[in-house]
């Protein structure tokens, strides 16, 4: 997809075209084409990212104003953690228009979170640096609000483990049991496997480099087959 074309589908049209390729311009392209004098995406994601907690921050202060503040940052980190952005990525067509190298096009890197979501992040700070803070606002916020509703819906404010109590005091009248099944790799590298019970029953395993990590998976693992088992 040319510049032209994603500007055409987004609705959006930049002064300074070069800032707009800057955005798209994965750093695996650049390895790969050194001599074409162009810029990677990753200041620009430095910069969009702190534009989206800006902006996030404050619609859901006057979205929610009778909201304590641990809830607000609970529901920012919803907004514009990497999978949302991922997907709004997609929303915008970023991931078509995004400048990949031979490897990373190949591996899959069209596809990738964490590629997407800096790019949409970069795009965020390219905007903002070529037509100013309200212009971003107007973009970002409806998706916000879409994202929002689906996130109070599916609870994504809450984190897994507060998830999975709930639902196992309201079903089952137990708490979930969390258990460490293995710990490996040296001590600077620790990765730990966490297994969650509720009775008897062994819901879910994760990993992670601390105990907590793993077992939030753990939690993850578990409501993610209780939702399959729901929608079966």
């Amino acid at each position: 997809m040319d510049l032209s074309a994603f500007q055409n589908n987004i609705g959006l049209h930049f002064r300074d075209q070069s800032l707009l390729l800057r955005a798209l311009t994965h750093p695996s392209y650049l390895n790969e084409h050194p001599k074409q004098g162009l810029e990677d995406n990753q200041r620009l994601e430095f910069l969009g990212d702190a534009i989206l907690d800006f902006i996030s921050s404050e619609w859901l202060y006057h979205r929610f104003p009778e909201a304590p503040e641990g809830r607000l940052t609970r529901l920012r980190a919803a907004l514009v953690r990497t999978e949302t952005l991922a997907e709004l990525a997609v929303k915008c067509h970023i991931n078509e228009a995004l400048l990949l190298g031979k490897g990373e096009e190949e591996s899959g890197g069209r596809k990738r979170q964490t590629n997407l979501c800096a790019a949409y992040e970069a795009f965020i700070g390219a905007l903002y640096l070529d037509q100013g803070i309200e212009v971003v606002r107007d973009f970002v916020q409806p998706q916000f609000q879409e994202t929002l509703e689906r996130v109070l819906q599916l609870e994504m404010d809450k984190d897994p483990k507060s998830q999975l109590q709930e639902w196992a005091q309201a079903h089952l009248g137990l708490l979930p049991v969390y258990k460490t099944v293995r710990s490996e790799g040296p001590d600077h590298a620790k990765r730990f496997t966490i297994a969650v019970f509720i009775g008897e029953k062994r819901y879910a395993e994760g990993s992670g480099p601390n105990k907590q990590a793993a077992a939030q998976q753990a939690a993850r693992q578990a409501l993610r087959k209780l939702q399959a088992v729901d929608r079966a």
